[in-house]
C-alpha cells in the first residue's frame, strides 16, 4: 500500500467519528481546512497541510470527549512526525507549529480568542494558553511560521457543521506531487 492509499484509509476507518466537541467528524474539518487553503489559492503544499494537520489525532489514542483531556497530546508534533516519512518540510512545518500559531494568534490579535471554538479554548489552556514575548520571538523566526498562521485560521473555519467540501480523493493528485521521492 503507497502512503496515499494508507492515509486515505487511515481516514476513512479513524476521522469519521466526532471531532473533540467540535459540529464535524475529523474528516470533514480536514476536507474544511484544505477547501478553504484552496479557495485562498495556497501552494499544493499547505492545502496538503490544511488536510492532513491533525493526522496525529488519528494516530495517537486520546479520550473522544474533550472534557477528559488532562494534558495536551501534542498531535501536531506526532503529526509531523509521522508526515515526515513522506513529505517535506512546506507540508511538515506548518503542520507541526499549527498549535504553536494558535497560542501565537491569541498572543499577538486581541480579537482571535473571541474566535475560538469552544474546544479550542480547552486545549489553549492545555496546550500553554498565548504565547509569551520570548515565544513570540521564536515562532516568527521560524522560516514557516508564516504558513502557520493561515493554516491556522483555516482550522478555525474548517468547523462548519452541514458544510459538504470535496471529499478525500479530490486531494489525492496533491498529494501525490507534495511526496518526496
Amino acid at each position: 500500500m503507497n502512503v496515499v492509499d494508507e492515509l486515505a484509509a487511515l481516514y476513512a476507518e479513524r476521522a469519521q467519528g466526532a471531532y473533540f466537541g467540535e459540529q464535524v467528524s475529523m474528516l470533514e474539518h480536514g476536507l474544511q481546512a484544505a477547501w478553504f487553503a484552496t479557495r485562498e489559492g495556497a501552494a499544493p503544499a499547505l492545502v496538503v497541510a490544511a488536510l492532513l494537520h491533525d493526522v496525529g489525532h488519528l494516530i495517537e489514542d486520546v479520550p473522544a470527549d474533550i472534557n477528559d483531556w488532562h494534558a495536551d497530546a501534542r498531535h501536531e508534533d506526532v503529526g509531523a512526525a509521522w508526515l515526515a516519512r513522506h513529505f517535506g518540510p512546506d507540508v511538515t512545518r506548518p503542520v507541526a507549529l499549527h498549535v504553536a500559531a494558535k497560542r501565537y494568534l491569541c498572543a499577538t490579535d486581541p480579537a482571535y480568542h473571541a474566535r475560538l471554538s469552544a474546544a479550542s479554548v480547552i486545549t489553549l489552556r492545555l496546550q500553554g494558553g498565548p504565547m509569551s514575548a520570548a515565544e513570540v520571538a521564536a515562532f516568527e523566526a521560524d522560516p514557516h511560521h508564516r504558513d502557520a498562521v493561515r493554516l491556522r485560521h483555516w482550522d478555525e473555519q474548517g468547523k462548519l457543521g452541514g458544510f459538504s467540501a470535496p471529499g478525500f480523493e479530490v486531494y489525492r493528485p496533491l498529494i501525490e506531487v507534495t511526496l518526496q521521492r
